[in-house]
């Protein structure tokens, strides 16, 4: 017996095509949200560091209610580097909506996602978004869209995907580009007229895998997934098949999705996407299965990680001054409980108990955790990401990354040549709207590092570039980084306005007065490639001579403020970023001026 009431669709889409925007207006259409209810935008974004920076980090799930249907949403993240949320998200969808921009066209990520779900022979439906946007061309964007349905080998079936036409943020949606429309009623039909109920057996024993975990202060972990299986009780005893073992638990609650509240249930049936409480030591990828029936479902393949880091203890001159957990025992439990949510993470101990390894699927993916760990009130220091080297049949390889840049007309030579110094590929370049250029490249991701900074600079801060992993290749050699050395301090004190005065003529200053400094801290960058060591705690010697105009207030340039990306970007081998709640300082690795000096003649 097949659940016919229920439907559950999955969001994706490249970064900022408007996913989370499109739930907003499904949400307040469907009736969720009462007429004079206030309801913030994007209102799935629910954590600080989503709202803050306006992408989905972490994949949610909601549920809305057309006629006597039950739809269950999940909206997944856009950016590449949060890849692992969608992957393994697509096991408790049957369908899933494809929006695409209708101004930028395809994009890596979309090529990735489309990739994933068509594998999984998900139904697609292809929703072209943004056609309210200046520029925008929904009809050669079908097109574009039409063609990597083709280049990623769909079948028949898939390549039959119905079109709608949107403006999320109006709330509005149409089937044909002509037509009026006031609302997003198309998409509700034809979710349910294109998007199968879910496939499951209610009639079975009860199985689950487990998608996505959730924490609550009060009631611990909780399973989030789609009964695969048969029925699931309040108070019922299972078995949970783990990767090498099979234990007994006992379910506590069982919670559904009604708009943005769960609602709990005293049973649920099989399709429906669900949250169960009770099971302390559940993990991602674990089965639910009845208590004498344990059958495992096999979980989707999560991709490799591409770049590593070092987290270690904070050892400079001003530890434990700002942070609450400061020992390496805080952050290796840290770590580890990451490690039970984002499948996308590796955390592996090293030779020094005070550092740790960690590996994710880009600065951001590694960058978003050292964030969310900072708020916390961890104190570390982080190391310059570095790419995961791989041998293939006997040859050094390295991940090659898929880019693509939206730049000015006057601007490209310069991307282009900066891009070939980092071991660019150029295999494709087309106009883009009026006076910009969409370039596609392959780069090595160790090309990337270091990098962002620098595009914008160069295309005054109008150019966009996204990429995503596209494959392991032969070891392309060494890539050119930072060729600029540091201003570092030369004391420990607090810098003078003096002692900055006379640094700013040497470089650019990171720091302004009245800043707590210590030997070794980096606190510019220095216009020639060598480092240099400057005394900006100096004050000026009182004299008694005076001279007309020698005692003008002294002037300073406004220091660059340095964001955790940009600081983990800038650094090199044998620098290090301490991160701690109030600061973010960047170091060099040997903090005595004169041990460094010798290290260097080694």
């Amino acid at each position: 017996m097949i659940n016919e009431k229920i439907r559950n669709v999955a969001i994706i889409a490249h970064v900022d095509h408007g996913k989370t925007t499109i739930v907003d207006s499904l949400l307040r259409q469907s009736g969720t949200f009462r007429e004079n209810e206030q309801v913030q935008e994007r209102v799935m974004d629910s954590n600080d560091l989503e709202r803050e920076r306006g992408i989905t980090i972490l994949a949610k799930n909601t549920a809305v209610k057309y006629g006597d249907i039950k739809i269950n949403i999940v909206d997944t993240p856009g950016h590449a580097d949060f890849g692992g949320e969608v992957e393994r998200v697509l096991k408790m969808v049957d369908g899933v909506l494809l929006l695409v921009d209708a101004f930028e066209g395809a994009m890596p990520q979309t090529r990735e996602v489309l990739k994933k779900s068509l594998a999984l022979n998900l139904k697609p439906i292809v929703v072209i978004n943004k056609i309210d946007r200046p520029g925008a061309n929904p009809l050669k964007v079908v097109d574009q869209v039409l063609e990597l349905f083709i280049e990623l080998g769909a079948n028949d079936e898939q390549l039959d995907f119905p079109v709608i036409y949107a403006s999320a943020k109006e709330g509005i949606a149409k089937m044909d580009l002509n037509e009026e429309s006031s609302d997003m009623k198309c998409v509700f039909e034809t979710i349910i007229k294109n998007i199968e109920p879910p496939q499951c057996d209610e009639d079975g024993p009860a199985q689950m895998l487990v998608s996505n975990i959730d924490y609550d202060e009060y009631v611990g972990r909780i399973a989030v997934g789609r009964i695969e299986r048969g029925i699931i009780k309040e108070g019922m005893a299972v078995s949970v098949c783990k990767k090498d073992a099979v234990k007994q638990a006992k379910i506590a609650k069982v919670s559904v999705y009604a708009g943005l509240k769960k609602v709990e249930v005293e049973e649920a049936k099989a399709g429906d996407i669900v949250e169960i409480s009770g099971i302390t030591d559940i993990n991602i990828g674990e089965t639910i299965c009845d208590l004498n029936n344990p059958e495992k479902i096999d979980f989707v393949d999560i991709d490799e990680p591409t770049v590593s880091m070092t987290f270690s203890v904070n050892n400079g001159p001003f530890a434990g001054k700002e942070g609450s957990y400061i020992t390496s025992r805080h952050i290796r439990e840290r770590l580890f409980k990451e490690l039970e949510r984002n499948v996308s993470l590796r955390v592996k101990e090293t030779d020094s108990p005070d550092s740790f390894e960690v590996s994710g699927r880009g600065e951001l993916h590694l960058s978003v955790l050292i964030e969310t760990m900072r708020r916390e009130g961890f104190e570390l220091l982080v190391s310059r990401p570095k790419v995961i080297i791989k041998e293939i049949n006997g040859e050094k390889c390295e991940p090659i990354e898929r880019l693509v840049v939206n730049v000015p007309d006057d601007c490209i030579g310069n991307v282009i040549e900066k891009l070939g110094k980092r071991k660019a590929e150029m295999i494709n370049m087309e106009p883009a709207e009026e006076g910009h250029t969409k370039v596609e490249f392959k780069i090595p991701a160790r090309g990337l590092i270091g990098y962002r900074t620098e595009f914008l600079t160069d295309t005054k801060g109008e150019g966009t570039m996204n990429s995503i992993f596209d494959s392991y290749e032969p070891f392309k050699g060494d890539v050119i980084s930072r060729t600029r050395g540091t201003i570092v301090a030369f004391e420990a004190g607090k810098a003078i306005t003096y002692g900055l005065y006379n640094a700013q003529d040497k470089g650019d200053l990171f720091i302004g007065p009245g800043v707590d400094v210590y030997e070794g801290m980096i606190v510019g960058l220095n216009s020639r490639a060598e480092d240099l060591a400057v005394n900006v705690c100096k004050e000026k010697h009182l004299t008694n001579t005076r001279a007309s105009g020698s005692d003008d207030a002294l002037r300073l340039v406004p220091p660059i403020q340095m964001s955790l990306e940009k600081a983990i970007e800038f650094i090199q081998d044998d620098e290090l970023v301490e991160v701690t709640p109030k600061t973010i300082r960047l170091r060099k690795k040997i903090l005595n001026n004169k041990d460094r000096e010798r290290a260097a003649r080694r």
